[in-house]
């Protein structure tokens, strides 16, 4: 499925079109908007997605797959990413018209849309395809440290919470990289990226002991490059997700960190009684846990200033630039070249 050529996707997003809880929409919109025919949700129909997310002017919001199929669409896209990764049950009849009227489906959720006998029957009858993103390879070795012998400079993102702006840094840094002539690769390491990208390893659906074995099997894969741009997961003191950004963190070998925090949130997120930690105390721990596997550090701080008018945006950036001594900036609002600056010297 991540082969398809010419993709016109209709993206499922159901009432819960917003930055965080529609994030996957969001991101394919940001980096494939030339793929989106168009989005599906009835409380937004009617509305252009610039007024309702800041990007995507000019696709239509429509409230019901047969409202697109005049655009061609040949896939049906999950726009959401929920805790649990659960499929809302009022969504399947948008699923199941899709797959009557013959398009695929790309599906992110934790849930496979494959193991469900309906959408299965429907997908074999209309001959059409279900890609479950966050199902693995069966092929995941255990992890060996073998990525801190390869020469491309790995640099990892990491958070202070989950849902934070990782994928997008590490997109953003492989693009201003190749833009200075620098041969980089994004590393998609959840269902979003994948999707972007057409390839990569679901790791939050890969069974805890092969973590670091995938984290450290797509970098070897991916050795001939430059820069790998390594896209975090979770944050490492999530009482939820910390497993996965640990195995990251460890597979990976990175020699390089970039710390993402965005600075009105003030408490993880879904999980109100754990306070955001400050950025030298997570700065402090990511460098420690490294040390062990791989000695790296923390190479430069990306904002999400979502919220935020650009001139406050650049007070906290400073702020953050005189409390951390390191650069720091909001990728989507200033772009990435500081953390270039900073990665430049570190190249083969």
């Amino acid at each position: 499925m991540n082969s398809i050529q010419n993709r016109r996707l209709v993206i499922l997003t159901e009432g819960r079109l917003d930055l965080f809880s529609a994030k996957t929409a969001v991101s394919v919109i940001r980096y494939c908007k030339e793929d989106v025919v168009a989005l599906v949700d009835r409380v937004n129909a009617g509305n252009d997605p610039e007024s309702v997310i800041g990007i995507g002017k000019g696709i239509p919001i429509v409230p019901a797959i047969g409202d697109a199929l005049h655009l061609k669409p040949n896939a049906l896209l999950i726009g959401i990413a929920p805790p649990g990764g659960m499929l809302p049950p009022e969504w399947r009849k948008h699923i199941t018209d899709a797959l009557r009227n013959g398009l695929h489906i790309i599906s992110g959720l934790h849930c496979h849309l494959n193991d469900d006998r309906e959408f299965r029957q429907l997908a074999n009858e209309h001959h059409v395809k279900i890609w479950d993103v966050r199902n693995p390879s069966d092929e995941i070795p255990l992890g060996t440290g073998k990525a801190k012998n390869t020469r491309t400079l790995r640099i990892l993102t990491v958070g202070s919470d989950c849902n934070i702006g990782k994928m997008v840094t590490s997109i953003e840094i492989t693009g201003a990289a190749r833009q200075r002539g620098i041969n980089a690769c994004f590393v998609a390491t959840g269902q979003t990226g994948i999707m972007i990208d057409g390839s990569g390893i679901a790791v939050d659906h890969v069974v805890s002991d092969f973590i670091s074995g995938a984290a450290e099997k797509l970098v070897l894969d991916r050795a001939q490059y430059q820069l790998l741009s390594i896209e975090g997961q979770g944050t490492i003191v999530h009482p939820a997700y910390s497993g996965v950004t640990l195995g990251l963190l460890h597979g990976s070998a990175p020699q390089g960190l970039i710390l993402c925090h965005q600075p009105t949130r003030k408490t993880l997120r879904h999980f109100n009684d754990f306070p955001i930690l400050p950025l030298s105390y997570l700065i402090d721990l990511y460098e420690k846990l490294a040390q062990p596997v791989y000695p790296c550090r923390v190479l430069g701080i990306s904002l999400n200033c979502f919220g935020m008018t650009d001139r406050d945006a650049l007070q906290e950036i400073q702020r953050v630039e005189r409390e951390t001594k390191l650069p720091a900036t909001d990728p989507i609002k200033f772009g990435v070249s500081k953390f270039i600056d900073s990665i430049h010297p570190l190249l083969p």
